[in-house]
């Protein structure tokens, strides 16, 4: 049994960030099944700006509107 009982608000600033790092990562995924070739280091780091930024900005903007 979770130690934490989930979110009561949909504004709750985990709650928001997980679900937007969950979405960039799908965006990810499906961009990568587009793509022929393997990560290079600049996709590697494009890749963990691309879900780190949005799911920060995220966390930020719920805690202080939320």
């Amino acid at each position: 049994m979770p130690s934490r009982d989930p979110p009561s608000q949909w504004t709750d600033p985990e709650y928001v960030s997980t679900v937007v790092g969950v979405l960039a990562t799908g965006a990810l995924i499906f961009y990568s099944s587009l793509t022929q070739s393997g990560p290079t280091v600049d996709e590697i780091a494009f890749v963990i700006l691309t879900i780190t930024v949005p799911t920060t900005v995220a966390y930020e903007l719920a805690r202080r509107f939320g």
